[in-house]
């Protein structure tokens, strides 16, 4: 009997311990609360400085590289950069490939339709860069010229609302990065770029007496996180933390490293 006993106990044991695995996910670490992913997987385009960028030695960094880094460290998660062709960004999100857009992401209502986003965290122009000496003084000087600019960005779409000024140019000249457009200004193959300001006034501060930002621009926007429409409690949890950053000053610490000043909403 006894050994009846044993093999029934054994047996119960068994049909626990397979049971504590049917249709449940992995116990999330202590102290994560469980709608926080073991890791998160963030989509960027790594040549868009200073938000996203490799430095000399082919590291990722920028100040949505820190953010992300220590909003994953408060969410007690792991945190990786997956670069992508920005231009798919919708795509890559949707398909899981990645979990969250950061990386100068202008909130749309176009793009609200298909991406849940975090609040606002910082205001972008999109300014007009041209050669220091060019005689462009602004937007009706682009009649007949080549403009620039980085393919699937909102600067597309900031061009795009004033059909009037657009159908002025002799050609829209559309790159894989804002950075490659730069390079042609440069090269003189445009005569001026349309780009988002942040990655603009890093780029030419980096080249003082080569280029000029004219008064005018094509508009202002924000910038928010993005991630897919059904995390909502994802969400949630990041916002907390992307608050509690604010709060408590490190938000405004990166900032002041990437940008001279709190720029930040």
């Amino acid at each position: 009997m006894r050994k009846n006993l044993l093999m029934l106990t054994a047996a119960v044991a068994l049909l626990a311990a397979l049971c504590a695995g049917c249709g449940s996910s992995p116990a999330a670490p202590a102290g994560k609360p469980p709608e926080i992913p073991p890791k998160i997987i963030i989509g960027l385009d790594d040549n868009f400085p200073p938000m996203g960028f490799r430095d000399k030695d082919g590291k990722l960094t920028g100040f949505d590289i820190e953010m992300a880094q220590e909003a994953a460290k408060r969410l007690k998660t792991a945190v990786e950069f997956k670069p992508i062709d920005w231009n798919s960004k919708e795509a890559e999100l949707t398909s899981k490939r990645v979990d969250m857009l950061w990386n100068g992401l202008t909130i749309t209502e176009k793009r609200k339709e298909n991406i849940l986003f975090s609040k606002p965290y910082m205001e972008n122009r999109q300014i007009i860069v041209v050669k220091d000496k060019s005689p462009i003084k602004d937007k009706a000087g682009l009649k007949g010229k080549t403009i620039g600019t980085q393919d699937g960005s909102t600067s597309v779409d900031a061009v795009e609302k004033e059909p009037a000024v657009l159908k002025s140019f002799k050609e829209f000249k559309k790159y894989g990065d804002f950075i490659a457009a730069l390079m042609d200004l440069d090269l003189g193959r445009l005569d001026a770029v349309v780009i988002d300001e942040i990655v603009g006034r890093y780029y030419t501060a980096m080249k003082p007496g080569q280029y000029r930002v004219l008064a005018d621009n094509f508009g202002t926007e924000e910038y928010g996180v993005g991630l897919r429409k059904s995390e909502g409690a994802l969400l949630a949890a990041l916002q907390k933390v992307l608050d509690e950053m604010k709060k408590d000053g490190t938000s405004a610490k990166i900032s002041t490293k990437w940008f001279g000043s709190d720029i930040l909403k």
